[in-house]
């Protein structure tokens, strides 16, 4: 390839040692794809980093040359902020190197690491960082807004397990996040994105989970969902910590374990997880049997890893998707009655909603002691994910998200939102509204100090406080 001295490219590639790509490189068009097939963003450079002197450099030269910054890790946030137009793309995915220390139960994870990266090497001890549900999403971007999944109530959120972070800020230095050290930046980044910099290297603390769980998937019709509901939240109130339910508007998987005669039907569903006992996940599913027969119901014990795996298909590189979300106190009957009225209206067989548990470990934490967007009494989180084979389906299935979306937020808890879970934020569900304003404030004052000049602003934005 022919360069000029003077060219962006030429200038950045001379001070990494990983590949920087452009619109005349072969490679650039796959380089700039993101999960989302619905964004097309076209960056003016991609800078494949392979370690942290490689993100400083490429900082420096972004804002040297006034470009808009994207940081991509796993490339999953559905609103497209890891890509851009005619600005930088700082790639970490050569970064994904994970070390795991069983006898102190930590584990190094690269910032560019994928949780199939983490999976597998902390499964080989018996170990487990709590996280999200598909093995292709990257830490890096769950972690600063949250992190939750199977493992929520058992361990709390990612970032409730995160030790430390390096981070690498606006001003192309690299500092250590901790309780000890910068301790404001420390707080700042569990929960409030990619406000604050670059984190090249998380430290987590482990949970011992696996290496086998349990699994069941309870089925029910469109028509049997209010009742099944209605029953299955008494059982939820109840769970032992070794057990988690999470609610699911969704279709059938055309799957060996399904009757043929419900595959791909729409329904509602209850995945079941269990990391104790064999006892106390069969007395969950028998509970939540008990009075409203499902359609069918498939229980069996898998390795934790191919638990991390079992959406990803479902979640495959190339869809169209949009979301939003909110979180509801209780399953209460208007919340019911509004998801059992909207969820048969979506028209992708992919679409679906999902009501993640939130109590146990995840509401032994102060509401004060990170930054996460969401209060933490007992909850459900919810997502209304429209998923679209086809660019074509992508904005009715927008509007219905959006819909059922307007339908829970009046209905919905009051002490913020989960930026994660959030396409994009509107006059309704601020970013503001996200944190609430203590917290808002707090996070514009610490970004007042680390990003003074507001260079990380491709996230769920919080712009520095004027001082």
């Amino acid at each position: 390839m022919t360069q000029t001295a003077e060219s962006p490219s030429a200038t950045l590639r001379s001070r990494m040692r990983g590949d920087v790509v452009d619109a005349t490189d072969l490679a650039y068009d796959e380089a700039r794809k993101v999960w989302n097939a619905g964004i097309d963003g076209r960056p003016l450079v991609i800078a494949r980093c392979l370690d942290e002197a490689d993100v400083q450099a490429a900082v420096g030269f972004a804002v040297e040359q006034g470009l808009e910054i994207a940081v991509r890790g796993g490339a999953h946030a559905m609103s497209g902020t890891s890509v851009v137009d005619d600005g930088i793309v700082i790639d970490l995915g050569g970064m994904n190197q994970v070390h795991v220390d069983p006898d102190t139960r930590r584990a190094l994870v690269a910032g560019g690491a994928l949780l199939g990266d983490v999976d597998a090497a902390t499964q080989a001890h018996g170990l487990a960082v709590p996280a999200g549900l598909v093995s292709h999403t990257g830490v890096g971007g769950l972690t600063l807004g949250g992190g939750m999944g199977w493992l929520s109530r058992l361990g709390g959120l990612t970032i409730d397990n995160l030790v430390s972070a390096r981070v690498v800020t606006a001003d192309g230095q690299a500092r250590v996040a901790s309780p000890a050290e910068n301790p404001d930046l420390f707080w700042a980044i569990r929960g409030g994105g990619g406000n604050f910099g670059v984190v090249t290297e998380f430290e987590f603390a482990l949970l011992e989970v696996g290496p086998m769980i349990h699994f069941a998937l309870l089925f029910w019709s469109v028509d049997q969902g209010a009742a099944m509901m209605r029953h299955a939240r008494d059982v939820i109130d109840g769970l032992p910590d070794d057990v988690n339910v999470m609610v699911a508007g969704l279709n059938a998987p055309p799957a060996p374990f399904v009757p043929e005669e419900h595959q791909l039907a729409p329904g509602y569903a209850t995945l079941v997880v269990g990391t104790g006992s064999a006892e106390h996940h069969a007395e969950v599913c028998a509970a939540l049997t008990d009075g409203v027969p499902p359609l069918f119901e498939f229980a069996t014990p898998m390795p934790y890893v191919e638990l991390q795996k079992m959406l990803d298909e479902a979640n495959a590189w190339g869809l169209y998707a949009y979301d939003k979300g909110c979180y509801v106190k209780e399953l209460s009957d208007d919340v019911i009655d509004a998801v059992t009225e909207h969820f048969p209206r979506k028209t992708s067989p992919l679409s679906l909603v999902l009501f993640y548990r939130l109590d146990g470990a995840y509401s032994r934490v102060a509401e004060d002691a990170t930054a996460f967007g969401g209060g933490r009494s007992p909850r459900f989180g919810m997502f209304m994910i429209g998923v679209c084979p086809v660019a074509e389906m992508l904005p009715g299935e927008r509007e219905w998200v959006r819909s059922m979306t307007d339908s829970l937020l009046p209905l919905s808890a009051d002490d913020g939102l989960y930026v994660n879970g959030n396409s994009e934020f509107d006059a309704r569900s601020s970013v503001e509204l996200a944190y609430g304003p203590e917290k808002y404030a707090r996070l514009a004052q610490i970004k007042a100090t680390y990003d003074p000049h507001n260079v990380f602003h491709r996230n769920a934005n919080i712009p520095p406080a004027v001082r």
